[in-house]
Parts: structure tokens; C-alpha cells; sequence
């Protein structure tokens, strides 16, 4: 699994742990010689991994949608710049670029681009791993939720098979 395609906050109002664990990632990434595949933006955990990958000796595919353009928002520490029209088309290519898919912590199109990997594989025209990294129990609630759906049999698959779940930073290069 060369290329690991991350999810993530472009926020950068997060507590520091977050952007401790992306560093830790971006810069497993670079020394592995690996390549993230990102959203392009320069701001928020999105930033912070590109920039350690690119400085640690990987490779950084930005997913850059025409806004990013517009609002002066690409992250200069990309190496090969897919561009797009919009967030729908950044999933797809998020997607067909990462041989794996890593959710961090994130907002609404964090959720959206999970979501849309997991409805994929639901239905059986996805099929990429999907590595939910639940740093510091950011995604306790969800999971919540999520075991909540299943005990009122509303997924038609198990959600194990549609996504792991890892706690730490070891768990989660072990996977990768």
C-alpha cells in the first residue's frame, strides 16, 4: 500500500494532540517513501501532514477542487496537483488514487468522504480499506451511533467489514 489517502480537518482551532498525531503520520509517510493523497487545502491537519511528508522524503497528491483556487487556499507542498470541479468529484478521485483510506479527525466533509467509502463498500463497488483512527476518542460518539444502527438493524452489513477502527498511532501503521 503505496499511497494513503487521508481524510481529515482543514480547521486550525483543533487541540494540539491532533496535530501531534499528523505529524507522527506525515512523517511515517515521507520516511517510507510513501505518498499522500490529500484534499490540497493549506490549513488544518491537512496541512501539517503534507508539509511533513513532503519534508520527510514522500510524495503529496493534492485533490484540489476549484474553490481551493479561488480562495487562494492550495497548499504549496504538493508534488502532483489533480485538479477538480467540486467536493464530489475530489472523493472519486480521493478514492481511485489511495491504494488505503485513513479517516482523522475532521468536520462535515471529513464525514462525507468517510460515509461515501462506506455506502461504496456497503454496496460492493468500493472495496478500498478504510482505517477510522479514533485519536484521543474523537470518534467515541460515532461509534456509538454506529453500534446504535446496527442493534436497530438498519445496515445491511456489518460495520466491521466496512471500516477498522484503531486507537493509536501503532495499531494504525501496522495496518498500513
Amino acid at each position: 500500500m503505496n499511497r494513503v489517502g487521508v481524510f481529515c480537518a482543514s480547521s486550525d482551532r483543533m487541540d494540539n494532540i491532533y496535530y501531534e498525531e499528523a505529524l507522527k503520520l506525515g512523517k511515517w509517510i515521507g520516511e517510507n517513501k510513501k505518498t499522500l493523497v490529500y484534499g490540497g487545502a493549506n490549513c488544518g491537519l491537512m496541512e501539517t501532514l503534507a508539509k511533513t511528508v513532503h519534508e520527510n522524503g514522500g510524495t503529496v497528491y493534492g485533490i484540489v477542487p476549484q474553490v481551493l483556487v479561488r480562495n487562494d487556499r492550495v497548499s504549496d507542498y504538493i508534488d502532483i496537483n489533480f485538479r477538480c470541479e467540486n467536493l464530489t468529484d475530489r472523493k472519486e478521485f480521493l478514492e481511485s488514487e489511495s491504494d488505503v483510506l485513513v479517516v482523522m479527525p475532521g468536520g462535515i466533509g471529513t464525514l462525507d468522504e468517510m460515509f461515501t467509502v462506506m455506502a461504496s463498500n456497503t454496496i460492493g463497488t468500493g472495496g478500498k480499506k478504510l482505517i477510522l483512527w479514533n485519536i484521543n476518542h474523537f470518534w467515541d460518539s460515532l461509534l456509538s451511533l454506529f453500534n446504535d444502527l446496527e442493534k436497530k438493524n438498519v445496515v445491511n452489513k456489518s460495520l466491521d467489514s466496512l471500516f477498522v477502527c484503531v486507537d493509536s498511532f501503532e495499531e494504525l501503521c501496522s495496518l498500513l
